[in-house]
């Protein structure tokens, strides 16, 4: 399947998107070629775009007043980041958007997403539809940090994404389980 239409693809999943409107849409999207451990988005700096990942690994992160590395996204290939607090408030973001491997994206613009919106209503309900399983997973990933345990966290991002493993830094892995790199390898131990 050609990546371009793998963005067409996963709208169809939730909407209907007639012939017509897949050149709209994807004429709204721009690509974008990033190579590792490029920076996409850093702090203080207003997020501009949304990204779809046609193939890559990238991360979004913070850096708190001790200097530590707390990972909040981890997202590989056909999935979306961003930071949609800055996007959508237009202020200056608390993250950085890093690519952890040579990646291909398309992205898209508030004020191109907001026309895309108008042209292709298909779309608004996709992103209202994609943002609210963005919201229910962050309250999920919050929940499970205070209430699983690290193994459990670690044996669900195994069964969900089992690939993250192949292709992200063990210690980047243990940053978004919110465990440290050494407790992670004693669970890869016992599993």
């Amino acid at each position: 399947m050609n990546e371009e239409h793998k963005l067409i693809y996963y709208l169809k999943k939730w909407t209907h998107i007639s012939e017509g409107d897949e050149e709209l849409i994807l004429s709204a999207f721009e690509p974008v070629s990033a190579k590792k451990k490029k920076d996409l988005l850093e702090p203080n700096e207003v997020c501009k775009y949304i990204y779809f990942v046609k193939v890559g690994c990238l991360r979004s992160y913070y850096v708190d007043a001790k200097g530590i590395e707390h990972i909040y996204q981890i997202r590989l290939n056909n999935s979306w980041i961003s930071d949609l607090e800055s996007f959508f408030s237009q202020r200056p973001s608390k993250y950085y958007i890093e690519t952890l491997e040579d990646s291909e994206l398309l992205r898209i613009s508030f004020d191109r997403l907001e026309q895309l919106y108008r042209e292709v209503p298909a779309v608004e309900r996709y992103f209202r539809i994609l943002f609210q399983k963005a919201y229910i997973n962050a309250l999920e990933r919050l929940n499970s940090t205070m209430w699983e345990s690290a193994v459990d966290r670690y044996n669900s991002l195994l069964k969900e994404h089992p690939d993250v493993f192949q292709r992200v830094p063990l210690v980047y892995i243990a940053s978004y389980l919110g465990i440290t790199p050494e407790s992670l390898s004693r669970i890869r131990k016992k599993a």
